[in-house]
């Protein structure tokens, strides 16, 4: 008698003790790559990505993160995001033209007319249609986030007027929209991946490179970089991506978690922007950079007789559209 009831409680018991130290269920990681350091408006969107998700998932998922191009450069991690290889992504539309041309039209110089304006029409419908062209490829783009304004370096001489501009050999990304404009000025476009920058710069294979604040003082390039000018020349917005494999793949409830998650990221972004914009010339300054305002206007009138091949790339009504907005 005995036996018959005790052998069911040392099965109960087993059972118990196996449940209890079989380890917990492990959270879901995603592998999340962008081109620049930790320290940039990059990682600063990457951190709040992150941290809206975990919190959100109630810790099911986590996000581990691959900067300074760790998974390939800009178009290496896009084709990743494509293919499943790679969950997550923060890119430059430099690098999204080539998957989703229409973005392209955010890059058109002079266009936006400062930061205000920039958010205004990423936030109102133009923008949020836009995010919507990347389905159907492969990705979903989750939110805007933000680089700021372009503004030029150099090492040969100080830059405040087109004609200072003529002849320098300057990097850019494979953007067509830029490069035309850039040969309308007269400065020689040199297409090439941003992990090959800074030694081309030390070496002097290219004279100068431009990017925002943002990236020019998370990337310490006035250790290659002798002369700053504050041209503005384009805003350079941000995405956050994932890869349409993993997102399709979520419920309702995560896919929103995802979708807020790419909100702060984006919010992150400005803040770490708006901050770089108050601090980031006195930092250069003080880092021994020559710093040069410019004559925007006439930069502005230099690339003027472009325009018209923009507008045939991109729907006229479109851009003006934008610069109304």
């Amino acid at each position: 008698m005995r036996k018959r009831w005790f052998a069911p409680l040392l099965t109960a018991a087993a059972v118990a003790t196996a449940a209890l130290a079989a380890p917990a269920a492990s959270a879901q990681t995603y592998k999340m790559a962008y081109a620049l350091s930790a320290n940039s408006h990059y990682g600063a969107g990457g951190n709040a990505f992150a941290q809206s998700l975990e919190q959100a998932s109630q810790g099911k998922y986590k996000v581990e993160q691959f900067p300074n191009s760790a998974l390939g450069g800009e178009r290496e991690v896009i084709e990743g995001l494509q293919i499943g290889t790679i969950d997550l992504a923060i890119v430059s539309t430099g690098a999204t033209l080539n998957f989703v041309p229409e973005t392209g039209v955010f890059d058109i110089p002079f266009l936006l007319r400062d930061l205000d304006h920039a958010r205004k029409v990423l936030d109102s419908r133009i923008g949020q249609d836009m995010l919507a062209k990347f389905d159907g490829r492969g990705l979903v783009a989750l939110a805007w986030g933000e680089q700021g304004f372009r503004h030029l370096t150099n090492n040969v001489r100080p830059v405040a007027t087109p004609a200072d501009a003529k002849g320098l050999k300057i990097r850019t990304t494979e953007n067509p929209v830029h490069i035309t404009a850039f040969r309308q000025i007269g400065i020689l476009p040199t297409p090439m991946a941003w992990p090959e920058v800074a030694t081309a710069l030390q070496q002097g294979t290219i004279d100068g490179q431009e990017n925002p604040l943002s990236v020019i003082t998370s990337a310490k390039l006035s250790q290659v970089q002798k002369h700053l000018s504050l041209s503005a020349h384009v805003y350079a917005p941000a995405l956050v991506l994932v890869s349409a494999s993993v997102y399709e793949r979520l419920s309702d409830a995560d896919k929103a978690a995802f979708r807020q998650a790419g909100e702060q990221a984006a919010q992150a972004m400005r803040a770490f922007v708006d901050d770089i914009e108050k601090t980031g010339v006195e930092q250069l300054k003080a880092e021994g950079m020559q710093v040069t305002e410019v004559d925007r206007k006439a930069f502005q009138e230099a690339v003027a007789p472009v325009y018209p091949q923009y507008y045939k790339r991109y729907d006229r009504k479109l851009i003006e559209a934008i610069q109304a907005e």
